[in-house]
């Protein structure tokens, strides 16, 4: 079996790969150190673009327009960088096994990695519905997004079934996001998922109400406290059909399932000690095992503001936790220290003529702020949770970039609160005032 050797290696080719490499080659790096290894056939991209811009009927994001690091107002790395750089991209390889002890990487075709340190970025999978038995889920048109692949699929079905119908299984930010993008497309689309209201790991009843009304004065159909069951298909295999466990069959030409991701850990399972379904790391993203690093989606991190082991899955801090382990990786070989990681958590999305952004914890009592109604003309409302008679979080839909700076400004210093239905009244200026 072949065998190569780098001084460094990152597994997985996703956002967090590329501003390591940025950061890499920022604090100095010889050509040959460094090597990227990805099953995606395509160097390292800004990956929010798939379910956003990737899917326009007009003036579609299409690479090298997305190329990291774009996404941050950085410098676009074409596969050219990496080469004047001096870094490998083994790209469409997958790694099968992963030996920390002997420091390597076996892939598919037997091809042997060693390396001196290893940066475990390998992201998240999609759950799939398959995954618990669910009947006709392997009906062609049912479609999952996570890779540009996917992406490119399920562009060439909405150019097939022109006009068609679409259901979405799922109410969280892929379902919210692609229920958008296929409207737009113009395809009659009905959302479907079990939770009294959309995305409610983060979102109150109240922001909820504002998109629900949204998407239903744009024609989508909602539906939910239930969850898809089966899946009826044609002589060619494609879906037709939606069978849900109230009773109800949805016609279906199209359907795009968002039902939430695992971090990508088997290859280590027993090897690195784990939390929260996570690898544990501490503040500089070093795992249980020297010289092996954790970043991104797979990362269970000590989260300094709120005194926990935390796992983040979002792209903002793919992109801080890739280059914070770079930094730790360069400053125990110079000597010199670094600052522990202090992440806020931050989320956001855009889909329709909307944009909201969400900073710090969605704990304790909350309080809702400004014009939610989603027959507004110009909408523009925001919720602030207050735990312990503090501010710990944010949520602000159709902010200024000022606005938003102010509300993440917020969630970090978390100001004490007398008076929480004040608080409401006040809204924005509330920011305004720290």
């Amino acid at each position: 079996m072949a065998e190569r050797h780098f001084k460094y290696v990152i597994l997985g080719g996703g956002v967090a790969a590329g501003y390591a490499a940025r950061e890499f080659a920022k604090l100095g790096l010889n050509p040959g150190e460094l090597a990227i290894i990805s099953k995606e056939a395509v160097a390292p991209y800004e990956r929010p673009a798939l379910s956003k811009g990737y899917l326009f009927p007009q003036g579609a994001a299409r690479l090298p327009g997305f190329y990291v690091c774009v996404g941050s107002g950085g410098e676009r790395l074409l596969p050219e960088w990496y080469t004047e750089k001096g870094i490998e991209l083994i790209l469409g390889t997958e790694i099968v096994k992963a030996d920390l002890g002997s420091k390597s990487l076996i892939s598919t075709s037997g091809e042997i990695f060693k390396y001196d340190t290893l940066i475990i970025s390998t992201g998240s999978t999609v759950v799939k519905l398959s995954d618990f038995g669910v009947k006709g889920a392997d009906a062609k048109n049912i479609f999952y997004l996570r890779e540009i692949e996917d992406a490119d699929k399920l562009v060439a079905a909405i150019q097939a079934k022109k006009d068609g119908k679409a259901v979405i299984v799922g109410g969280g930010y892929i379902g919210l996001e692609l229920g958008a993008a296929l409207k737009v497309n113009n395809l009659d689309v009905t959302m479907v998922y079990p939770e009294p209201w959309c995305m409610p790991r983060l979102f109150t009843a109240g922001i909820a109400a504002f998109y629900e009304g949204y998407y239903a004065n744009k024609g989508i159909k909602i539906i939910k406290g239930t969850v898809a069951v089966g899946f009826d298909s044609d002589a060619n295999g494609e879906v037709t059909a939606v069978q849900l466990k109230d009773g109800r069959v949805l016609e279906a030409d199209i359907v795009v399932v968002g039902v939430g991701g695992r971090p990508l850990i088997s290859l280590f399972k027993g090897q690195l000690e784990e939390e929260k379904g996570g690898i544990k790391t501490d503040s500089f993203f070093k795992t249980s095992v020297p010289d092996v690093y954790a970043v991104g989606d797979v990362a269970t991190f000590p989260l300094k503001l709120f005194g926990e082991q935390r796992r983040v899955e979002h792209v903002d801090h793919a992109r801080k936790s890739a280059e914070q382990a770079v930094k730790a990786i360069k400053s125990a070989e110079q000597g010199t220290p670094i600052e522990e990681y202090d992440y806020l958590p931050y989320f956001y999305s855009r889909a329709f003529d909307l944009s909201w952004q969400f900073y710090g914890d969605n704990v304790g009592d909350t309080v809702l702020f400004g014009d939610n109604d989603p027959t507004s003309a110009s909408p523009k409302f925001g919720t602030y949770w207050i735990k312990d008679g503090k501010v710990v979080g944010v949520f602000l839909e159709h902010g200024t970039p000022e606005e938003n700076s102010l509300i993440a400004k917020v969630a970090r210093l978390q100001p004490e609160v007398q008076d929480i239905q004040q608080l409401g009244k006040q809204g924005l200026a509330f920011a305004t005032d720290i």
